[in-house]
C-alpha cells in the first residue's frame, strides 16, 4: 500500500463537474489498495474575486485580514469535495490549514511553511479516510491564518508528502506534463518524461509555468518524488525527480520564456567600493527581487549598472533608485519595461561544448539583439526586447533539436 499525495488546482475544481471527476480519479487511486491524501486550491477565479472585493473597500488591504479572507476559498473547495466523494460511497473527511495544523512564519500574503503535524492525517488514513486539505493556507505561532503565496497550494502538497513521507505527490493542472517549451508556442514541443529536480527549479524561476519554484524546492529538499499530469486525460505525465546520468545525454533539454520582465541602467555611475552595495541594499529593503545584473568596465572612475526586475516592480524600483542617483550623483537613470529573458536548461551543459556560441548565433541569424547575459552550470539566459520573445523560443528550440524524441 502507497500513500499518495494529489493536489488539483482551480480549473480542476472550478465546477461542481470538475469536482466530480476529481472525486472519480481519487477514488481510483484509492481502489488500487492506496492511502489518499488530497490537496485542493479555490475554485477557478475565487481568490481574484476575493481579493477584488477587498480592493473595493481600500486599495491597499490589510495584510492580516486579507490572509482570513482569500484563505476561505479553498475552505469552500475541501468542503464540496469531501461531500462529493462520500455521495459516491467513501469516507472523507476536509480540514483547513489551522487544523491539523500547518505551522507558518508570519509573513502575510507569502508565508513560509516551518511544520506540519501529521498526526490526525496519519489516525485518519488509518481509519479508511481519504483526508482532503486546504491548499495555500497555514497559521502562525500566533494563532493566525497565512497564506503561502503564488503557487501556495503546490507547497502545501509538497510540505504534506514530505511530512507523510508519501511515495509520490501527483501535481494535477490543465497541462498533461512538463514541455521542452511552452506547446502554445511552439506546437512541435516535446513532453518531458523524466526531469531533475534542479532543471525543474531553474525552468520554475525562469518562466515556465506547471510548477512553482518553492514547491520544486521543498520537493528538492525532501527528495520527494513529484509527478506533474493532467486532471482531464489518462496520459502519463512528467517525473521530477533525483538526478540521473541519462539525464546528462542532451545538452539542452528545455527552453524558457518570461515576458514580464523589466530593465533599469544607472549611467555614469561612481565606480567606489560600497556604490552596489548601496543600490543593491535600498532595492532589497524595499522587498524589490533582482534578478540579472551586468556591470560595465570602468572609465574615468565612472561606470555604468544594469539589473533586471519584475515588470510590475518597474515603477517602484524607479522611485528607489531615484533617490539613491542622488545619493550616489550617476549621471543618467533610464528603466524599460518592454523586456523578455530566453533561456536554455540542460543538465548536459556541464559537460557539452558550444552550446552557448550555438545559442548567441541562433539568435544573431534573426537579428535579435542580446542586452544582457546571465549563466549558470545549467542554463543561459539572455535578455532581450519583448518583441522577439516567440520568435527566440521558435529558433531555440529547432536549433537544438528537442522535437525530436529521445
Amino acid at each position: 500500500m502507497a500513500v499518495i499525495v494529489q493536489k488539483y488546482g482551480g480549473t480542476s475544481v472550478g465546477s461542481l463537474d470538475r469536482i466530480a471527476n476529481v472525486a472519480r480519479r481519487v477514488a481510483a487511486r484509492k481502489d488500487q489498495g492506496n492511502d489518499i491524501v488530497v490537496v485542493v486550491s479555490a475554485m477557478a477565479g475565487e481568490t481574484d474575486r476575493l481579493i477584488a472585493l477587498a480592493k473595493e473597500i481600500f486599495p491597499i488591504p490589510n495584510d492580516r485580514e486579507l490572509d482570513v479572507l482569500i484563505s476561505t476559498g479553498e475552505q469552500v473547495s475541501i468542503a464540496l469535495l469531501a461531500m462529493t466523494l462520500e455521495r459516491i460511497g467513501l469516507k472523507a473527511k476536509s480540514y483547513c490549514g489551522w487544523q491539523l495544523p500547518i505551522t507558518t512564519d508570519s509573513a502575510f500574503g507569502a508565508a513560509r511553511v516551518t511544520n506540519i503535524n501529521t498526526n490526525r492525517i496519519s489516525e485518519d488514513l488509518g481509519n479508511g479516510y481519504i483526508v482532503i486539505i486546504a491548499g495555500f493556507q497555514g497559521v502562525n505561532d500566533h494563532g493566525e491564518i497565512t497564506t503561502l503565496g503564488r503557487g501556495g497550494s503546490d507547497t502545501s502538497a509538497v510540505a504534506v508528502a514530505a511530512g507523510l513521507k508519501a511515495d509520490v505527490c501527483e501535481i494535477f493542472t490543465d497541462v498533461d506534463g512538463v514541455y521542452t517549451t511552452d506547446p502554445n508556442i511552439v506546437p512541435e514541443a516535446r513532453k518531458i518524461k523524466t526531469i531533475a529536480y534542479e532543471e525543474m527549479l531553474e525552468m520554475a524561476s525562469l518562466g515556465a509555468k506547471v510548477l512553482y519554484i518553492r514547491a520544486v524546492e521543498f520537493a528538492m529538499r525532501h527528495k520527494v518524488p513529484l509527478i506533474v499530469r493532467s486532471s482531464f486525460n489518462d496520459n502519463e505525465g512528467t517525473l521530477v525527480t533525483e538526478e540521473s546520468s541519462d539525464m546528462e545525454k542532451e545538452s539542452v533539454r528545455a527552453v524558457t520564456c518570461s515576458t514580464k520582465e523589466a530593465k533599469i541602467t544607472f549611467m555614469g555611475i561612481p565606480d567606489v567600493p560600497g556604490t552596489a552595495s548601496q543600490l543593491f541594499m535600498a532595492l532589497a529593503e524595499s522587498s524589490v527581487v533582482v534578478d540579472t545584473i551586468i556591470q560595465n568596465s570602468s572609465e574615468e572612475g565612472k561606470t555604468d549598472i544594469s539589473f533586471t526586475l519584475p515588470q510590475s516592480d518597474l515603477e517602484k524600483g524607479l522611485e528607489i533608485c531615484r533617490g539613491v542617483r542622488e545619493i550616489l550623483g550617476a549621471d543618467r537613470l533610464s528603466g524599460s519595461k518592454d523586456m523578455a529573458k530566453v533561456s536554455i536548461i540542460g543538465l548536459g551543459m556541464r559537460s557539452h561544448t558550444g552550446v552557448a556560441s550555438t545559442m548567441f548565433a541562433a539568435l544573431a541569424r534573426e537579428g535579435i539583439n542580446i542586452e544582457m547575459i546571465s549563466t549558470s552550470e545549467i542554463k543561459i539566459s539572455c535578455v532581450i526586447k519583448r518583441k522577439y520573445a516567440e520568435l527566440a523560443v521558435r529558433v531555440l528550440h529547432d536549433v537544438f533539436e528537442l522535437e525530436k524524441p529521445l
